[in-house]
């Protein structure tokens, strides 16, 4: 789900790396307060296979964009929604930089679309209330499915509404959410 920078405006690309920053800010105190030592080569190791796995993607035709794995669920999982985000947060500026993936402009798009959905309302508020000590493992894999689907969905519906906002989108913005959501889902 990588945006690349021709699909923004200078203007909503740094209204999002503001608000990206600001969160990865949030998380760092949060961490800081309450990190268990043991978490942080988890941390490494969950951050290493998600920037392997997601570096796996294919291009959505007619849209700018591409999709593959999104990692921020699997993280929010493991690791609880502030770890989590700070990982994506590093996975995908590693991408950006290294493998021109998205771009610098996207980075704060790409942060937020793949981390603030993922660890920040689809944990929460789906897996996390599904999810209790002792569930089964249909109960676990029914949340773990709509938890994805959602944080995906919004990450995806998002993509459309930055490049709608930032007045690069040739496509209406109907035919853009119709296009995009499918093929997300």
């Amino acid at each position: 789900m990588h945006m690349a920078d021709a699909l923004l405006s200078p203007a909503v690309g740094t209204a999002f790396w503001a608000g990206s920053m600001g969160i990865i800010g949030y998380c760092a105190k949060k961490l800081k307060e309450n990190i268990d030592e043991r978490m942080i080569p988890l941390m490494g190791v969950l951050g290493a296979f998600i920037f392997a796995a997601q570096m796996i993607n294919f291009t959505i035709p007619a849209t700018g964009s591409s999709g593959h794995i999104g990692g921020g669920m699997i993280l929010a999982a493991l690791l609880g929604p502030y770890a989590a985000f700070i990982v994506i947060a590093s996975v995908l500026t590693t991408q950006s930089l290294f493998f021109a993936d998205g771009g610098i402009l996207a980075l704060g798009c790409n942060i937020w679309n793949m981390g603030v959905y993922p660890c920040f309302i689809a944990y929460p508020l789906i897996y996390r209330t599904m999810v209790k000590t002792g569930s089964g493992t249909r109960r676990i894999l029914i949340a773990s499915i709509l938890s994805v689907t959602a944080g995906l969905q919004l990450g995806a519906f998002s993509v459309v509404l930055q490049t709608t906002l930032s007045g690069r989108s040739e496509l209406p913005f109907s035919t853009f959410v119709y296009m995009m959501l499918p093929i997300k889902l």
